[in-house]
């Protein structure tokens, strides 16, 4: 029989520090699953994120006081848990619970020594947001464990999942004290992995040779390391979100995945037809009026807007191929078209810059005005903010060092953005996905890139974009719709290698080029058939891996159950 038929969960608790917490693209996974969840499963899966909510309430929790109010006096008499219960403000408003963690940070020792004694983690090295996320695991074990006891749950089928090292020993908590429930790991990017990509070691040539615990004492993440690898292993089913990370995962962590889960996108909120358009034109202006004030001159109305962006990983995300291929495009004497490129990645900042504050203030044309240039836009007049350290910033003096000028006669203009669009930047004051869709292209040349949200996006969103094979939803995209050379299908995976960044950046730039040629209607095609490529990657296709990695927990949790000298204790 199959598993997925056979064994179904009647109640999911998921976990991770990113429920209503925007932080990065688990944010993303969690949120635009949890529709489809929810369809499936009304009601039935409960969503726990840190309360890390002082001064301010998080703007996508609804607390709701009648959520089971007994429950949680109960377990705030009883185990001394603050636990609040409302909805998650995303699409399915699923039932969430935020629970704070600071009471027992005074007790992390004793609670590290359990784990060494119960699982051989290692946490003697550990620092930084170790003590907060694993104090955070550790609370949510109790919650879930409180939760299944009193309203007792010990009849039902109930899967505990958790998601990345920061909730590690949520998992080797329900292992230990309710092992009657099945357990779920997901890993969405291996610590070592990470850690070896961003210290400008070769990954992937070397993937075979490492050892990952040998790696983590040498880039000093033992800690991290350890929970994780430990978490990975005693699970009742562990998960990554792609073929790429599912290998890393089996050398570094020593445990092959159950199940690949890609990452879907739910696209209910993307504007169709006519309103498209008009968003289109909208964000197009937006970005076209903003790159004119910053660089103090007039735009071609038929400029190239391209644009990258994500988290600040200078190499890992592919910003440092970004610039040198812009570097290598402005070279070409037959571009004959303006390119603008815009890089939106969140940096260091004080706040927006001054200069061009007075020039959106006033009425006059924000271009012919003149305003007296600050010492900060004197030196670094690509901005759209003022970084707080800019001379020690990777992305501002690679920029420089490029030799980009952003005069009129060049070709090829870049435009920093280092603020988080969230509609409130104080610039652009527009959301991330409303200037998105004003962009011409995308491009993420990503080297370390366990699935990649932002191709997905563009895609998602009818932008063209191009990523690498070194991205989990670039190879997924290669097998699925990426069969044409060029731009023709609306996305181009770029072969991308340890060696070489040279050839990725020359063909990035051809490519770019290539597009700058093409005619409207042709531009439209390459839309198309980026919407439709992004038609196969949304959550009601995905799903069904979340079901199965569902089933595989339970059909193993009954076999270890029917093994009772296994358990350390119920």
């Amino acid at each position: 029989m199959n598993i997925e038929a056979k064994f179904t969960p009647d109640y999911i608790f998921e976990s991770s520090w990113e429920v209503c917490n925007k932080v990065g693209g688990i944010y993303t996974v969690l949120s635009t699953r949890a529709n489809s969840l929810q369809k499936i499963h009304k009601d039935q899966i409960f969503f726990i994120g840190p309360d890390i909510w002082v001064d301010s309430e998080s703007p996508w929790f609804k607390e709701d006081e009648d959520l089971y109010p007994e429950w949680i006096s109960y377990a705030l008499q009883t185990q001394q848990l603050q636990i609040r219960a409302g909805r998650w403000d995303v699409p399915g408003q699923p039932i969430v619970f935020l629970i704070k963690f600071e009471q027992f940070m005074e007790r992390q020792n004793e609670l590290y020594a359990k784990m060494w004694r119960d699982f051989d983690v290692d946490s003697l090295d550990s620092y930084g947001d170790y003590h907060e996320s694993t104090m955070f695991a550790y609370a949510t074990g109790l919650l879930i464990e409180s939760f299944y006891r009193y309203h007792h749950l010990e009849s039902y089928n109930v899967i505990a999942h958790f998601n990345e090292w920061m909730l590690g020993a949520g998992a080797l908590y329900i292992k230990k004290f309710v092992p009657k429930i099945a357990t779920i790991f997901t890993t969405h990017a291996t610590s070592i992995g990470r850690s070896i990509a961003g210290n400008n070691l070769p990954l992937y040539s070397n993937l075979h040779e490492y050892n990952g615990d040998q790696m983590a004492r040498q880039l000093n993440i033992s800690a991290k390391h350890s929970i994780e690898k430990a978490a990975a292993k005693n699970v009742d089913c562990f998960t990554t979100v792609s073929d790429i990370t599912a290998d890393e995962s089996a050398q570094l962590l020593q445990r092959r995945p159950d199940v690949v889960t890609p990452n879907g996108f739910e696209k209910d909120f993307i504007p169709q037809g006519e309103i498209y358009t008009k968003a289109h034109k909208k964000a197009r202006r937006a970005l076209k009026k903003i790159a004119e004030i910053t660089i103090g001159h007039n735009i071609h109305r038929d400029a190239l807007l391209v644009g990258i962006s994500g988290r600040y990983e200078y190499k890992n995300k592919g910003i440092d191929v970004f610039i040198d291929s812009m570097k290598h495009l402005k070279s070409l004497t037959e571009l004959n078209k303006d390119v603008i490129a815009f890089i939106m990645i969140p940096g260091w900042i004080k706040g927006p810059r001054e200069d061009l504050l007075k020039l959106l203030s006033k009425e006059e044309s924000y271009v012919t005005t003149e305003i007296k240039k600050t010492n900060y836009a004197e030196a670094y007049p690509f901005t759209t903010h003022e970084l707080v350290e800019p001379e020690h910033d990777r992305v501002a003096n690679h920029i420089k060092h490029a030799g980009f000028h952003n005069n009129p006669g060049d070709r090829v203009k870049i435009i920093f953005v280092p603020s988080y669009l969230n509609g409130d930047d104080g610039i652009f004051n527009m959301d991330y996905y409303d200037l998105l869709i004003g962009l011409d292209m995308s491009v993420f040349p990503s080297y370390y890139e366990p699935w990649g949200y932002t191709p997905h996006e563009s895609v998602a969103f009818s932008i063209p974009t191009i990523t690498t094979s070194l991205s989990g939803f670039g190879v997924w995209a290669k097998k699925e719709g990426d069969h044409k050379a060029g731009l023709d299908d609306g996305i181009e995976v770029i072969h991308r290698t340890d060696y070489n960044y040279n050839e990725v950046v020359e063909d990035i730039s051809s490519l770019i080029f290539d597009f700058s040629l093409k005619s409207q209607e042709q531009v439209s095609m390459l839309k198309q058939k980026a919407a439709e490529l992004s038609d196969k990657a949304d959550w009601a296709h995905f799903i069904s891996h979340y079901r199965e990695a569902y089933g595989k927990a339970l059909h193993n949790s009954f076999i270890r159950l029917s093994n009772p000298h296994k358990l350390k204790s119920d």
